[in-house]
């Protein structure tokens, strides 16, 4: 795993300073603490921060191709790269190291721009061919390695692993952009295709670009998709074992290491079947590690403990406090651009401590995505079912009427908050589903904003490209379309963001095996009934897994990390909450309400609601202006 960083002047292909790429990978340290490398020629520059996984000693970067035409920086790891250089060697390929970067620039020189294509793994690139006079970015399929880019006023692009290489760049616009602030406020982070910083984006997950000097810039070129339109037939015994094929498969071919590697292991279903195939294939025992909660309702560490002890792995644990509030702004510079995954804190904790013994660490992230295991993709299904029922000239104004005065009741529990639901019925399934995954549905966001920022935001929403991505999926079904998004926009945007940041702010690799592409593909082919079934979603894993798992561990209900911030803002944090009103920050933007904020603030010291996730959100919204130097 490392970082990259580098500059491609599209118009003239002008000298440039290598000093400006050394400072953008020395922002990327902590990607790459084991080496570091620059690369210039004209019109280009290419920088790497290397930690060493494979081929320790013989793999430096920049890579130049054995016949010095091609130029890599490579971020990522290539899990079928021993097959593709026996490949490559028959059609003449020479080697000289004995890792995966060569084969990516033998792979280029042979295939040109459908070597991703070719590629397993995860991976962001850049790769210059000498006699082309081209530059070639690369995205992995589903986004597991970020990729940031941005035009500058001289007439270059620049860009790197993370944000923060990009900011080391005297030439970066420094502007916000206000899409981007209705963005985070609905998702909780800024997606693909679009960053903070006005004129920054994402390349977008399975997507290429391919710049050449003297044209301009190309819009991105996606080269690999998901499909769900197509239904697998077969008995469920056989669906079972090509699924148990292809797990097997995904976690042996990510075992492939030349440095210490383990697993976390949370005790759910996803991560304990990790670990246990990993017993599987290996001959000895499974450094595994996890954390637990002084609170018992936030504590699974009993169930790593089980599934540790089943395997006989060697497991290190950690009891923390969640009480971590302490380290936000620690965590708020890990990410540059506003987050709001409360999560990221005990993922960040769960690294530190894998990284004490261990430099690969595998994860269980994706089997929800790919096989339905969210609790808001039952609701999905469920929902579907009604509109199947109720003609949308009958359920608009029946259940948009009962959501809207149906009282938000987060004291209740949790069958009686049915007010989400109400207000999902009344649209359609993209609709609904979109409101699902919002952190702040339209209605509050609309509450928060001034009429200033209405006027910049103009017509745009944020649910906008979610609901066209929705409507244009290959799917048949709204539970389909779910997942489809899920796996192009919250996956990337939230899940392996916040793995990635925290990961490698402690220079550790997580590996997710159960993202290979091969499983998702054959997962978006399951029919329905083999996802969801009975109130279980992952239902053909689980079934897959029992020869493996107790009961216990795999039809508990659903927990994931979860960081107290209710209680939070209601105690230790309760003046931080009252600042977030009167923030100097924030006021200077003149894009909030600051009565509404206030309300927002009372409302929740009072009890009265839980606004813990939106005040969450403008607490790390202004964190993050501050590291920006906005404001």
């Amino acid at each position: 795993m490392c970082g990259i960083a580098g500059i491609f002047h599209l118009e003239t292909p002008k000298p440039v300073d290598p000093a400006r790429v050394e400072a953008m990978c020395d922002a990327l340290a902590h990607r790459g603490p084991d080496g570091q490398g620059i690369w210039t020629a004209p019109g280009v520059a290419l920088g790497h921060r290397r930690l060493s996984i494979i081929d320790l000693a013989g793999s430096p970067q920049p890579m130049a191709s054995s016949d010095g035409r091609a130029m890599l920086v490579f971020n990522g790891e290539i899990y079928n790269y021993r097959e593709l250089r026996q490949e490559l060697k028959q059609t003449g390929a020479i080697f000289h190291t004995d890792g995966d970067s060569e084969v990516i620039i033998a792979a280029w020189q042979r295939w040109g721009p459908d070597c991703v294509t070719r590629l397993h793994g995860m991976f962001a690139f850049a790769l210059y061919d000498l006699e082309a006079r081209t530059l070639f970015l690369a995205r992995d399929r589903l986004g597991v390695k970020p990729l940031f880019l941005a035009p500058l006023s001289d007439g270059g692009l620049a860009f790197g692993s993370e944000l923060k290489a990009l900011l080391a760049h005297p030439l970066l616009r420094r502007e916000v952009d206000p899409l981007a602030i209705e963005d985070y406020l609905a998702w909780g982070y800024v997606p693909d295709g679009r960053a903070i910083l006005k004129g920054v984006t994402k390349l977008p997950a399975g997507h290429s670009l391919l710049l050449r000097h003297g044209a301009p810039l190309p819009s991105p070129h996606q080269w690999w998709d998901v499909s769900f339109a197509e239904r697998r037939k077969g008995k469920a015994i056989d669906l079972e074992a090509e699924l148990l094929h292809l797990m097997r498969q995904a976690v042996s071919s990510r075992m492939v290491a030349d440095v210490p590697l383990g697993a976390f292991l949370s005790g759910g279903v996803d991560s304990s079947s990790v670990v246990a195939l990993m017993a599987e294939a290996s001959a000895r025992p499974v450094r595994t590690c996890s954390i637990g909660f002084d609170v018992a309702a936030l504590d699974e560490s009993a169930y790593a403990t089980h599934v540790a002890q089943r395997y006989q792995t060697d497991h290190a644990s950690r009891l923390v406090s969640p009480d971590d509030f302490e380290a936000i702004d620690l965590l708020a510079g890990m990410f540059d651009e506003p987050f709001a995954d409360a999560s990221a804190l005990p993922t960040w904790r769960v690294c530190q401590l894998a990284r004490e013994s261990v430099t690969v660490a595998l994860s269980g992230d994706g089997a929800d995505e790919a096989l339905a295991g969210y609790r808001r993709h039952l609701f999905q299904h469920g929902e579907d079912r009604v509109r199947a029922l109720l003609p949308q000239g009958l359920r608009a104004p029946l259940f948009g009427a009962l959501g809207a005065i149906y009282p938000k009741a987060d004291w209740a529990p949790r069958p009686l908050r049915a007010k989400t639901t109400l207000l999902s019925l009344a649209g359609d399934s993209a609709q609904g589903y979109a409101r699902a995954l919002a952190f702040a549905p339209p209605e509050l966001r609309e509450g928060l904003y001034s009429d200033a920022f209405k006027r910049l935001r103009g017509s745009y929403r944020a649910e906008d490209p979610v609901l066209a991505l929705m409507r244009s999926a290959p799917a048949r079904s709204g539970l389909d379309r779910a997942q489809y998004a899920d796996l192009k926009v919250w996956l990337p945007g939230d899940i392996l963001t916040k793995v990635d940041r925290t990961s490698m702010a402690v220079s550790l690799e997580a590996r997710e095996p159960l993202l290979d592409h091969r499983l998702i593909e054959f997962a978006a082919s399951l029919p329905e009934s083999m996802r969801v079934r009975g109130g279980q979603g992952k239902w053909l894993m689980k079934r897959t897994m029992r020869r493996f798992l107790p009961d216990d561990i795999l039809y508990r209900p659903k927990q994931g990390f979860v960081t107290p911030i209710a209680q939070w803002f209601r105690g230790p944090l309760a003046q931080t909450a009252r600042n977030i009103a009167v923030s100097t920050t924030l006021a200077q933007t003149g894009w909030f309400d600051s009565r509404r904020l206030a309300a927002l603030v009372d409302d929740h010291l009072s009890g009265i609601a839980d606004n813990s996730r939106i005040l969450w959100q403008l607490l790390m919204l202004e964190k993050s202006f501050t590291k920006l130097g906005i404001g």
